[in-house]
């Protein structure tokens, strides 16, 4: 039997039907509210608004749960490859052997970029944000690679999606390379995803790079952990932008705008830059707890809670992990990361952060982790942006074949002036 909810409006009874996932998390479906009585629902933030059905990823944020179709993110941290998680988010299954070399040798096929697309990067102005280059990059792409009308919708897409994936990575080392007045080096066939990356990022003719296989880990485990998450905000953006019927490319660029953000894709470049004010402040720590703690402070230690997530990030525990691994293995001790572990320790005991659920989140060490590979700082959400990369296609490609689409039009209550007439501007006092 259909469960529903009655809602009571001046005396009248309306049926809400409640729709319930494979999770059993539960939804009032309110899709004809307004038909059926004039009024909508005010959600600032959408906290609690369900924008679509989805088959890609769960969360649980009061347990602390991240799945990606139905497979723990620990999980696939711990013996997935990126390109194999990301094969996964966009097909729904994990791939073959063949399947998985197939794959990879389509994204080496497509990890070139246009020549012409130096001019572009060249051209920029100096001290301009990464970010911004990407998302204009990216749009930029569907000039340089146009639909062929030969081909059918599926073939293109399919074409889009393996370009996207491997030419962002390259723009992104391209991008990294010219602002330093750099050789750009070209990506390899004989290497493999994020180990092309990083000699892309690090190659010189001078000092070639040296792969060590736990940076190499270190990477793939970053991407994967941020490869998707659910309804976040760069990744509504992608929907509600792509369900104007847009190309994916400029979908994508919109998702980048969105991610851009400190509160988002830019937070673990906050965390490193908080963490270094308190160390040059002589890493006392009473200051910046009392200034967090104080409502009336703008201040606010980056790194700590989650819009979703109620207890510790499950994420963060395995970014802690690589982060311990990775310095180990390179010999380098980072004050910084001293720092968050004093921090973590005393947050996770301090009754208000407990209060407040102020856990770790993934940001607190990810940006330590990408500090320690040589990853500069301004570069920090640009990688973010190229792990959720594929979380981002597969949102789109799902709404894209969604029978139930529909164009995103959000309601507002409008709270302005009332009707008045128009008055000439000689009357106007």
């Amino acid at each position: 039997m259909e469960k529903i909810a009655k809602l009571i409006v001046d005396g009248t009874t309306y049926e809400l039907p409640i729709v319930t996932g494979s999770e059993g998390e539960k939804a009032i479906d309110i899709s004809s509210l307004r038909e059926e009585t004039g009024l909508i629902t005010l959600d600032p933030g959408f906290a609690n608004t369900g924008s679509c059905q989805s088959s890609i990823t769960f969360m649980d944020g009061e347990k602390g749960i991240l799945r990606y179709r139905g497979i723990p993110v620990e999980q696939l941290a711990e013996h997935s490859r990126f390109v194999e998680t990301v094969y996964l988010l966009i097909n729904g299954d994990l791939p073959t052997g063949e399947e998985l070399d197939r794959f990879s040798a389509l994204l080496n096929d497509h990890s070139l970029v246009h020549e012409d697309m130096r001019a572009f990067f060249e051209n920029y102005p100096r001290g301009t944000h990464p970010m911004g280059i990407l998302s204009s990059m990216v749009n930029a792409l569907r000039a340089f690679y146009p639909e062929i009308p030969e081909r059918t919708e599926e073939e293109e897409i399919n074409k889009t999606v393996a370009r996207l994936l491997s030419k962002v990575r390259t723009l992104a080392a391209m991008s990294y390379r010219i602002s330093r007045g750099h050789k750009v080096v070209y990506p390899r066939h004989d290497l493999l995803y994020c180990a092309n990356f990083l000699n892309m990022m690090f190659d010189s003719p001078v000092k070639p790079y040296v792969f060590d296989d736990d940076v190499v880990k270190a990477l793939n485990v970053f991407w994967i952990l941020h490869a998707d998450h659910e309804q976040n905000s760069s990744t509504a953006a992608v929907r509600l932008v792509g369900s104007s019927r847009v190309n994916l490319y400029a979908a994508i660029s919109a998702g980048i705008a969105a991610l851009w953000g400190p509160l988002h894709g830019g937070a673990n470049q906050a965390v490193v830059e908080m963490l270094q004010e308190i160390y040059n402040c002589g890493g006392d720590l009473s200051p910046f707890l009392t200034k967090a703690k104080d409502k009336n402070d703008p201040f606010r230690l980056m790194g700590f809670g989650h819009r979703v997530y109620k207890t510790y990030d499950p994420r963060a525990r395995i970014m802690k992990r690589m982060c311990d691994k990775v310095l180990k293995k390179l010999k380098r001790k980072d004050p910084l990361l001293d720092i968050a572990k004093k921090l973590e320790e005393i947050a996770l005991k301090d009754p208000y952060f407990i209060e407040h659920h102020l856990y770790p989140n993934v940001d607190f060490y990810s940006g330590i982790v990408l500090r320690s590979i040589g990853i500069p700082l301004n570069m920090f959400p640009v990688m973010f942006a190229i792990g959720r990369l594929p979380g981002w296609i597969s949102q789109w490609k799902e709404s894209h074949e969604d029978p139930n689409w529909k164009l995103h039009r959000p309601r507002q209550v409008y709270t302005g002036r009332k009707e008045r007439d128009y008055v000439p501007i000689e009357k106007r006092g």
